[in-house]
């Protein structure tokens, strides 16, 4: 089983920066790929980022691609996401989760065996 715990969130301004951390543990966490979801209010969870422990594999949605940079630390056992110029429509709650190896596309959130409770970010313009 594992767990993941995310942290890092608050109030920002727009174009601030932020950096969101979440905390992996449990026997097999290496061998799950990570990712980054949100959830805005009134829509539904949005794939954001993905990278395996050995970082050979990272993904990024059109969204944030450029702004958003997904990083794993293996001496910390800790996925980091790196957010810059933060708009207003950043704001959500923001989500980690890990599954094992799938061909599912990484936006299927039922390929996801381990979600955090989620850490909110907040954008004023």
């Amino acid at each position: 089983q594992v767990q993941v715990i995310e942290s890092g969130g608050g109030l920002v301004q727009a174009g601030d920066s932020l950096r969101l951390s979440c905390a992996a543990s449990g026997r097999t966490f290496r061998r799950h790929q990570m990712a980054w979801f949100r959830r805005a209010p009134g829509k539904e969870r949005e794939f954001l980022a993905a990278v395996t422990w050995s970082g050979e594999s990272v993904n990024y949605s059109d969204s944030v691609k450029g702004r958003f940079t997904i990083s794993a630390d293996t001496t910390k056992n800790t996925v980091y996401l790196q957010m810059n110029e933060l708009k207003p429509e950043d704001t959500a709650q923001y989500y980690c989760a890990a599954r094992l190896p799938s061909n599912a596309p990484l936006s299927w959130l039922k390929s996801y065996s381990a979600w955090g409770q989620g850490t909110q970010v907040t954008v004023s313009s």
